[in-house]
């Protein structure tokens, strides 16, 4: 017997500034794709979860603490986060107006429209990499999800954000005490020497099993304060 497998079905393509993205959905999930890269899908979200709570439980019980998600994907963050009230203000930095789109009146939208109308919540249309290294705004948490993680970037720009100097911009937007998380498809050990070389304390990686190969993780990081 031959096995029958769903086709993906392109919901929208879009040229932006940094090419093209697509939504598209596969079975019951809907997954975003930049320039042929598979980002992210619907179909689980535990390591986007994982990504907000070891922030939180990282800052010690902080009161309502400021987050700046960099990334807004496809909204398992920013609805974990705002499902949270223990957070204070939730910004979101997303540079693809395509993806904002499909969370304020498309098909992402069932996943995060409470999150989007929560109060707390802004969406910072921007490129996150500008938005660290030019704001004065400052927050408790960092927690970023752009690409496949700091050895696996989605455009090439996106590398200085995990050398020397953009964790030094990192480190710059965050509070005193404040804590960076990363995500990654893959374990990074050459990425927390970087984080320990540019002066982040309690560097770890926590691991999400996956059902084959290797297991997603969040870098964690903490600045000195």
């Amino acid at each position: 017997m031959t096995a029958i497998y769903d086709t993906p079905v392109v919901l929208d393509r879009r040229e932006g500034p940094y090419g093209e993205v697509v939504l598209r959905r596969h079975g019951e999930s809907l997954q975003i794709i930049a320039n042929g890269c598979f980002l992210m899908d619907t179909s689980d979200g535990r390591s986007e979860r994982l990504l907000v709570d070891a922030a939180l439980d990282a800052l010690d019980a902080r009161n309502e603490p400021d987050v700046l998600i960099g990334g807004l994907g496809v909204g398992f963050s920013l609805a974990h986060a705002a499902a949270d009230p223990r957070w204070g203000s939730i910004t979101v930095v997303e540079r693809e107006r395509a993806i904002i789109d499909w969370h304020l009146n498309g098909p992402l939208a069932a996943l995060s429209a409470q999150a989007v109308a929560d109060p707390r919540t802004e969406i910072v249309e921007t490129d996150l990499v500008e938005h660290i290294r030019e704001t004065s705004a400052t927050y408790d948490a960092l927690c970023l999800d752009i690409d496949n993680g700091p050895d696996w970037t989605v455009t090439e720009g996106n590398d200085d954000l995990y050398s020397s100097t953009g964790l030094t911009s990192c480190a710059r937007v965050l509070k005193p005490g404040g804590v960076l998380v990363v995500w990654s498809a893959q374990p990074s050990p050459d990425f927390e020497e970087t984080l320990r070389n540019a002066g982040f304390q309690r560097v770890r990686t926590e691991e999400i099993p996956v059902a084959r190969g290797v297991p997603d993780v969040v870098h964690i990081a903490v600045r000195p304060g």
